[in-house]
């Protein structure tokens, strides 16, 4: 019985990396506009890349798809192989791993905040813990609406992302998951920050989308 589960859980692992390694991204501004997202903007195969670089409507599917990655992972997991709450969050990440490591892509990707939003959406209110996906959200709205800088808001929600998942679950299982669900976010977004932080003429532009003020 537990070999079963085994088996199925590393078969539903390989379906989440696999889910998330659709290029979204990639294949909208190949539709929209005939170019490679990887060359255009900072490279990032995402939605916010495309966003700012092809359009808003492009963008908007990338991120339904990518949400849908997140959720599809979970929900094939739980309610179509009816797994432990361990496998089920393993499905999520492996769903992260694999849009930040795409391998139709040649491990390029994005940086995996829509597909992790997609599978604790999912996660979270199916374990009873939807109070905690309230406060995240909340982190993330407010620094959003103060600087307008996506990746700083999402960054933001990942460093108390722990803290709320213990908190809720109590869960030294779930605490770690997530610990390790920043860290593969992280190595995504370090490159980027970095660069930001060395281009920015004042450290505001760091905090302070640049880019939105600059369209106003």
């Amino acid at each position: 019985m537990i070999i079963n589960e085994v088996v199925t859980g590393i078969i539903v692992i390989v379906i989440g990396y696999l889910l998330g390694s659709i290029p979204s991204a990639y294949i909208a501004t190949r539709l929209a506009r005939g170019k490679d997202v990887r060359q255009l903007g900072g490279g990032n195969v995402g939605g916010l890349n495309v966003y700012r670089e092809v359009g808003a409507w492009p963008a908007l599917v990338v991120a339904i798809v990518d949400f849908g990655k997140g959720t599809a992972a979970v929900a094939i997991a739980h309610w179509l192989l009816d797994l432990s709450p361990t496998f089920v969050m393993l499905a999520g990440l492996a769903a992260v791993i694999g849009h930040n490591w795409m391998v139709w892509l040649r491990f390029s990707g994005g940086k995996g905040m829509g597909v992790t939003i997609g599978a604790l959406a999912v996660t979270m209110p199916l374990y009873g813990y939807w109070q905690g996906l309230l406060i995240l959200l909340g982190i993330i709205i407010i620094p959003f609406i103060i600087t307008r800088n996506v990746a700083l808001s999402m960054g933001t929600s990942l460093l108390f992302l722990p803290l709320i998942i213990w908190l809720s679950t109590k869960s030294g299982t779930a605490t770690i998951m997530v610990i390790i669900l920043g860290l593969v976010i992280a190595i995504r977004f370090f490159p980027t920050a970095r660069a930001v932080w060395a281009k920015a003429e004042a450290k505001k532009d760091f905090i302070f989308d640049r880019w939105q003020r600059d369209r106003r």
